[in-house]
């Protein structure tokens, strides 16, 4: 009977040992079949981890991204002029008769700084002489993100210069003035200065042009016994080498040149010639300095 209702349900008839085996075989076969279901659990969770730092990862990248760089308002001149040839040949034989050549500054990189000077001396016999030096200086500045925009650097130097001229050395009589119509701001600024050759007269105008300073220095002397010039006629002669000075920098920013550039060009390089030295003679100005 009881076989019989075993073999009834399906179960084979096993002895006692075998029963036994059968269920150790059936539990080890169930823990085998959760294994894989485990690993394929953890590997879930792996996954989903791993995205979720690849998320966080991304978004973080996307911030940064998203963070402005640093930015300056760029320099509106990027060059400048030729510094000898920023004036006509008209100014020049007006403020330096018969003067021979340009002296050209010394400069490692003419395109941030420039320079040029002129001197004359005309002889006129037992009554004396007349002795004239002039110096057109150019100084550029570029826009730096550590530094600001070249405009406001300009404006900083263009203060300065201006100070530095009032405290030269040995002034006498000095006065100043602002002037209009050259460039963006200008100061004329005039002296004595007495030097044992005798009394020059000394003008200097500095101008300011978006990122561009130009300082003009002119000087005048009697030698030998002759007259005094006019310190008046002098400084009106500087304010108009001045303003062509600035225009010969406007004129840069569409890389067109100096407006001279365009006109009596075989006349000018019997004039505006180059050389080393930095122009300087007896009672002159500063020269411009040599960038070390």
């Amino acid at each position: 009977m009881q076989r019989r209702a075993e073999c009834d349900m399906g179960v084979p008839p096993t002895p006692s040992g075998q029963r036994g085996r059968a269920k150790r075989l059936n539990r080890v076969l169930v823990c085998a079949a959760a294994v894989p279901a485990m690993l394929i659990a953890a590997g879930c969770s792996s996954d989903s981890g791993s995205d979720g730092g690849e998320d966080k990862a991304a978004g973080a990248s996307a911030s940064a991204s998203a963070s402005p760089s640093p930015t300056v308002r760029a320099a509106v001149y990027t060059d400048l002029p030729e510094a000898c040839g920023a004036l006509s040949e008209k100014t020049l034989d007006d403020l330096v008769p018969k003067a021979k050549s340009g002296k050209e500054s010394q400069s490692d990189d003419i395109a941030t700084r420039a320079g040029c000077s002129w001197d004359s001396l005309t002889n006129n016999g037992v009554d004396g002489s007349q002795f004239r030096w002039l110096n057109v200086s150019m100084l550029r500045f570029d826009s730096d993100v550590a530094r600001g925009a070249g405009d406001e650097l300009a404006k900083e130097y263009y203060a300065k210069q201006v100070k530095d001229v009032q405290a030269t050395d040995g002034a006498k009589g000095l006065e100043a003035e602002p002037l209009s119509g050259t460039g963006d701001e200008a100061t004329a600024v005039r002296y004595d200065l007495k030097k044992k050759e005798g009394t020059f007269k000394q003008q200097t105008v500095v101008a300011r042009v978006e990122n561009v300073v130009i300082t003009l220095d002119y000087n005048g002397a009697g030698l030998a016994g002759d007259k005094t010039p006019s310190a008046d006629d002098l400084m009106k002669d500087a304010k108009k080498a001045a303003a062509e000075a600035v225009t010969s920098v406007t004129g840069t920013k569409d890389g067109k040149g100096s407006k001279d550039d365009k006109a009596d060009e075989g006349d000018k390089n019997s004039k505006n010639g180059k050389d080393d030295g930095d122009g300087g003679a007896p009672g002159s100005g500063a020269p411009l300095e040599s960038k070390s």
